[in-house]
């Protein structure tokens, strides 16, 4: 029996999400080794403007995590649709450890430490596909949408604990960070051995397809059906500026210090308030509000997002900075989840790792685009003026997005025709611009843990989160 609750029914409970043994699982091993990324990434960070003194070179290190995504994303997002995704979480975080164990090594060339690190960040991708696949094989109904929404705000609460680590031992040597990150990878790989079961992997279409063909499904279906289009371009248009305060902590924290203790905690305050603002608004609105309502709010928190970033024109202090970045967070946490569990509502069975592929590497690359683009415009521009007119263009862009939001009417028709048998991408049946009966389904969270998200990510991401993440 089907445990989908109407809209009109309060939502799950956080009991409900974590009764279940294999979604507490996967949470612990995500949290472990979104920790260890993040207090590496904040120490490189600010080390890397200390020895710089460069906005732009700052910024490009804490992009440069995003590129794996941009290089082969949707394709390495694609292997977890082949393989069982137990298999490709505990292989992926095994590769990882290995990797970076091998880049505590004292003594290596620059070189060689850049391109093992690269190497490793290239398991996000299907790491990252197969968890986010596995989520509505773990939980299903309102309790998926609940259980993307802890997904998140935990994420942020490990950005935050990162963040925050990072930069105070960004002084230290790297190799602390990179060993926490190892035995990181290393502890979430056991714990998904030994707390998911196998589930045996979904097969659909010609299983001979080239592995580029099973790809560009995952595209055709995210951005051929007009419904998915436009959760993706929310999500798109929403990471373009949510992430840029965090990207430019480092140099902002920089500006307005002379560098040591006060630099370090201004910076740290900056980089945490997103996440702290998005812990409290997913767990407010995942849990206090109803699902129909969470709906009717993704397009006013979609303006609301970058118009409180405005006011960094006037140049506040750090305190207002992050009041600001803070409800920010909040915004994003009050239509990120909700967008994702519409989308993995409307994604057919087996299609789920490409298209989270797709999204993921799509808010990647809008992530580390905006931060290296503000960087640059920051070598020219204080950094107050590039925050607030950079936002200033995020509310034209948000009005413009939200007035082409399809109606509940629309949802409702993707998410019926998705329950329905007919073509799909990868058949002989062409796939059309609409909703046909198998080109919307039930599947997967694209949006990142970030994200991160996960990604990385970073945040919202994945992540947002971020951790990036839906």
């Amino acid at each position: 029996m089907s445990d989908e609750r109407p809209l009109h029914e309060g939502p799950a409970t956080f009991g409900e999400v974590f009764a279940q043994r294999e979604y507490r699982a996967v949470l612990t091993a995500t949290t472990l080794s979104w920790i260890g990324d993040y207090i590496a990434k904040a120490a490189v960070t600010v080390l890397v403007y200390r020895e710089t003194d460069s906005v732009a070179l700052s910024a490009a290190a804490f992009a440069v995590s995003y590129l794996p995504w941009l290089v082969g994303g949707p394709l390495l997002s694609t292997v977890a649709d082949r393989c069982r995704y137990r298999s490709v979480m505990v292989n992926s975080d095994l590769f990882r450890m290995a990797l970076v164990a091998l880049v505590a090594v004292p003594h290596l060339p620059v070189w060689a430490i850049l391109g093992l690190l690269f190497a490793t960040t290239l398991a996000n991708p299907p790491s990252q596909a197969a968890r986010s696949a596995l989520m509505p094989v773990i939980l299903t109904g309102d309790k998926l949408v609940v259980g993307l929404s802890v997904n998140s705000s935990v994420g942020q609460a490990a950005q935050v604990t990162g963040y925050l680590v990072g930069a105070a031992i960004a002084t230290a040597s790297p190799t602390v960070a990179l060993l926490v990150n190892a035995a990181s990878f290393g502890a979430s790989a056991l714990i998904v051995r030994l707390g998911v079961r196998d589930h045996p992997r979904v097969t659909t279409g010609d299983p001979r397809a080239s592995l580029l063909r099973e790809t560009g499904d995952g595209f055709r279906i995210v951005f051929g059906t007009p419904v998915l289009r436009s959760i993706a371009v929310l999500v798109f248009s929403s990471m373009l500026f949510s992430i840029v305060p965090e990207g430019l902590a480092g140099a902002w924290a920089g500006e307005r210090s002379d560098g040591g203790v006060d630099a370090a905690a201004t910076q740290a305050v900056i980089m945490a308030a997103a996440p702290v603002g998005f812990i409290l608004g997913g767990l407010i609105i995942g849990r206090a509000v109803r699902p129909a309502r969470r709906v009717a709010l993704i397009r006013p928190f979609a303006v609301l997002a970058p118009l409180v970033l405005v006011p960094a024109l006037l140049d506040p202090p750090p305190g207002v900075v992050a009041l600001l970045v803070a409800v920010c967070g909040f915004s994003v946490a009050g239509l990120l989840p909700v967008a994702n569990g519409l989308f993995v509502r409307a994604l057919p069975d087996g299609y789920r790792a490409r298209a989270f592929g797709v999204m993921a590497t799509g808010m990647q690359v809008i992530q580390g685009s905006a931060v290296i683009v503000t960087g640059l415009l920051a070598e020219r521009f204080s950094i107050p003026r590039v925050v607030g007119l950079w936002s200033a263009a995020g509310v034209l862009l948000m009005l413009v997005v939200v007035a082409r939001w399809p109606s509940t009417t629309a949802f409702d028709a993707a998410i019926a025709a998705a329950k329905a048998p007919g073509p799909h991408p990868g058949s002989a049946a062409p796939v059309g611009g609409g909703t046909p009966a198998g080109t919307a389904g039930r599947a997967a969270a694209p949006v990142a843990e970030g994200a991160r998200d996960e990604g990385p990510m970073p945040g919202r991401r994945a992540a947002a989160g971020g951790t990036a993440t839906l």
